[in-house]
């Protein structure tokens, strides 16, 4: 036990400036009590700041920051310590494939892994892209200053190289799908390449990224049918569009003020003040455009339980968003990966409880299916 009397003889000696109030000793290490006086330490150095402080990084993080230092500015640069983004590529994707799955079945496994693959690497292609475009104003802004481009951690020329051997993992990840597939998921190329200009031109670059991230439904749906059913996938399509125009403008307000000092152009900006009305606007055009799909895919009750859930996280989301707070900004981003998941096991659950008289042979034509597009 730590009692008073301990603490005063501590103080005798150690030739520390120490002073004693309320039955605790304060001095360049800081001390906790408990009622006990049990004596608890935290090192701390002389201007508060901790020295062994509890891990709060990420486990992607941690996993990045331990790699070979030859290779961390390049998966830094793909934004592998960031894997949110990867997700909220990832979803729309795995929205497609399990609204193309037959009634009474699950979602192909196989091609949920694939596309997860390509998500990955897309996203990183993606990002290097966008970092070689700019990597001027990334300098000028402080959230983007230390990215590699910018520090010198990676030349022009090596992430050209990098991004021509991440396009290469991602054609060989399109090329095992259907020729249907294969051309629809290299049209959404020019969306990719043209995303990181919009924002110098107009206040609308969150769409044209929705458009880019939200290809996947799209494709999805076609690596399962080989084809496209419009009056199923646009308005899933549409509301992921909606989507990223939702979380890409929360996150864009943590760089609202540096945007405008520069001259960038973003919905954050055009919206300002008005943003949550804006929002809870696309809010209802989401959701609105979900539950169209879902009464065209014949969905069942877990669907629309899955889509009320999402409404309520919008609601949420919108009405505690502080857009002046750049933390609260990146929280409620982050957030938005739940959406996806949410959604991805309402319409997965939707289809597997789906009645078909024929459900036994439908099961057998699925198996087979990605194989036989595979060889086409």
């Amino acid at each position: 036990m730590f009692t008073i009397r301990s603490a005063k003889r501590i103080s005798q000696l150690y030739p520390w400036n120490c002073a004693l109030t309320a039955g605790k000793v304060r001095r360049p290490f800081k001390h906790e009590f408990n009622p006990n006086y049990c004596f608890k330490w935290t090192a701390t150095s002389s201007a508060g700041v901790k020295l062994h402080p509890e891990s709060k990084e990420k486990l992607a993080s941690r996993l990045v920051n331990s790699a070979p230092a030859q290779i961390q500015p390049y998966l830094k640069l793909m934004r592998l310590d960031r894997p949110v983004g990867s997700w909220l590529l990832y979803w729309p994707v795995s929205w497609g494939i399990a609204s193309a799955a037959s009634p009474g079945c699950i979602p192909d496994l196989y091609l949920l892994t694939l596309c997860g693959l390509g998500a990955v690497v897309m996203r990183g292609a993606g990002c290097t892209i966008n970092d070689m475009w700019d990597r001027d104003i990334d300098a000028k802004v402080k959230r983007t200053k230390d990215r590699p481009l910018v520090n010198g951690d990676v030349s022009l020329q090596k992430a050209v190289v990098f991004l021509a051997a991440q396009l290469s993992v991602g054609l060989a990840v399109l090329l095992q799908l259907n020729w249907y597939s294969i051309e629809l998921g290299a049209s959404s190329l020019a969306l990719v390449i043209v995303y990181p200009l919009m924002k110098r031109f107009t206040y609308w670059p969150q769409f044209v990224l929705g458009l880019a991230f939200n290809w996947g439904a799209l494709l999805g749906y076609s690596a399962v049918t080989g084809s496209i059913d419009p009056t199923i996938c646009l308005p899933l399509y549409f509301s992921g569009v909606c989507w990223t125009i939702i979380y890409d403008t929360i996150y864009a307000h943590q760089d609202r003020l540096d945007d405008l000092s520069i001259g960038i152009k973003s919905t954050a900006i055009k919206f300002n003040e008005d943003t949550k009305l804006w929002l809870g606007g696309f809010s209802v055009l989401m959701i609105s455009s979900l539950i169209a799909s879902g009464i065209m895919n014949a969905q069942m009750w877990p669907y629309y339980v899955a889509t009320g859930a999402i409404s309520a996280h919008l609601a949420q989301q919108i009405a505690t968003l502080n857009i002046n707070n750049a933390k609260d900004c990146s929280r409620k981003f982050i957030s938005n990966s739940w959406i996806g998941f949410i959604l991805f096991c309402g319409i997965a659950l939707g289809r597997y409880l789906k009645d078909n008289s024929n459900s036994k042979n439908v099961k057998i034509e699925t198996k087979a299916a990605p194989i036989h597009l595979m060889h086409e």
